[in-house]
């Protein structure tokens, strides 16, 4: 009987079908609530679902020049990764079907291997848009990787830097998280930055210039079609619902017992989707030296700062 249980975990719900389901929902109430924030009537609820088997039912087209190898494998490594990464997240306040020492090291540089796929497919073909997108892409991967790994890292250096036993794993971090005051609310720098972070790995505007379809069509994607597209579609899709989760089981109480602890999780992260589409909404495209030269810096210092704090905060008390 376990071993069907962790099969249907694997392949249904929390992860496999159930994740790559609520990512296309996610993306969704993305789409739906910056077209009204717009004053636009935006997509359907199946809106998301339609393009996807659409898109998977399409024709696969592979421009001339490219690797057969790479080009059909690129989409599904950025997918696997970030269905894996989701294996050690506790989805919808739900314990992780796959939990282990140093499992929150492991799930970022998981996701990381969207943007990776994404560089390397418009890198290996001859079109311009394609090129100038990968560029973009590997080029603004150095502004926001470094402070959103060292964001998601901070709840656990903030129990060291307290004398408390920190660990790198995302189900006890989320468990003692459940036991103390938000982290948002005595980390407000990292959480800041773990959340523009985030809409930088998923190119949200303003972090969208890889893909400005004003300039550049789809930017790195643009010669895929059919099965590929649908791919990269999903997985960016599954990511979106990753990340929110993630920096939810963090730093907004992490994950308690009761009956309605699935429920308030989902709440909690559906609120920091409303905020990530308002930094949407408010906020105009970055120019990629701007993202760069910008938010390297910022962001990199605020988690410096917000460490220091924390710091200065242990030594006054050990010292009163």
């Amino acid at each position: 009987m376990a071993i069907v249980r962790d099969l249907t975990y694997l392949m249904f719900f929390p992860a496999g079908l159930g994740l790559i389901a609520a990512g296309l929902f996610y993306q969704w109430i993305d789409r739906k609530l910056l077209a009204r924030f717009q004053n636009r009537l935006g997509p359907r609820w199946f809106q998301p679902f339609a393009d996807a088997l659409k898109l998977l039912g399409k024709e696969e087209i592979q421009p001339h020049g490219t690797s057969a190898f790479l080009f059909a494998a690129l989409p599904i490594l950025a997918l696997a990764g970030v269905l894996t990464a989701g294996l050690a997240v506790p989805l919808f306040g739900l314990p992780p079907v796959f939990s282990f020492p140093g499992d929150l090291v492991v799930s970022l540089y998981l996701l990381s291997l969207l943007m990776l796929c994404t560089g390397l497919a418009g890198a290996q073909t001859r079109g311009r848009f394609s090129l100038t997108g990968a560029l973009r892409a590997f080029t603004q991967v150095f502004a926001y990787e470094a402070p959103f790994i060292l964001a998601l890292l901070s709840p656990s250096i903030a129990l060291m830097i307290a004398g408390e036993a920190g660990s790198w794993q995302i189900w006890e971090l989320a468990q003692s998280a459940a036991n103390r005051p938000w982290f948002a609310l005595t980390l407000p720098f990292t959480f800041i930055v773990a959340i523009i972070g985030l809409m930088g790995k998923l190119e949200l505007p303003p972090f969208d210039a890889p893909e400005a379809e004003t300039e550049i069509v789809a930017g790195a994607l643009t010669e895929y079609s059919g099965r590929g597209l649908a791919l990269f579609n999903l997985a960016r899709a599954a990511e979106l619902v990753i990340g929110l989760m993630l920096i939810t089981a963090l730093y907004l109480g992490g994950v308690g017992d009761g009956l309605l602890v699935p429920i308030i999780f989902t709440a909690k992260s559906l609120g920091l989707l409303v905020i990530v589409v308002m930094l949407q909404t408010v906020l105009a495209r970055l120019r990629i030296d701007q993202t760069v030269s910008l938010w390297w810096k910022l962001g990199s210092v605020l988690v410096i700062a917000q460490w220091l704090i924390i710091l200065i905060i242990r030594v006054l008390n050990l010292g009163g």
